[in-house]
């Protein structure tokens, strides 16, 4: 089963999609936002669809600390808007701790020797890829 990883940002979504077998993570696009949330949604719908995925998984930006705050309770209000229209199209949701995926993310585009430039344009879709790695290498993927 394909599963899409979800990166919620303000500015911008991060997109990472499995392979079929829900093995590998790699990431997809980027969604610019532009301040029509409905088109962004509709936007991230058309891409799972098209990707014909299950399962999605949204990341939720925890603190540090294990506090839950203004960027987990916006993604939390975004995925109760979100759920519907995606089991509407056959993907289940489910949300996934992404504390230091970021970080991770651009630590893993510098060593592959990406600029800084090309790191700013590419890190939310990165950053949606090691989230949904590790969703998978804890083997929540296996669902069959």
């Amino acid at each position: 089963m394909r599963v899409v990883g979800v990166d919620l940002g303000e500015r911008r979504i991060g997109i990472a999609v499995s392979d079929s077998r829900g093995c590998l993570a790699s990431p997809r696009t980027t969604i610019v936002r532009h301040g029509d949330r409905a088109a962004d949604r509709r936007a991230l719908v058309d891409l799972v669809e098209q990707e014909q995925a299950g399962h999605v998984v949204v990341g939720l930006p925890i603190g540090l600390d294990g506090h839950y705050g203004p960027a987990a309770r916006s993604a939390l209000a975004e995925v109760d808007v979100l759920r519907p229209m995606l089991e509407a199209v056959g993907a289940t949701v489910e949300l996934c701790d992404e504390r230091l995926t970021t970080v991770q993310a651009h630590r893993n585009l510098r060593d592959a020797g990406r600029s800084s430039h090309q790191r700013r344009r590419i890190v939310d879709q990165a950053a949606a890829a090691v989230l949904l790695q590790t969703w998978l290498d804890a083997g929540r993927g296996n669902r069959d």
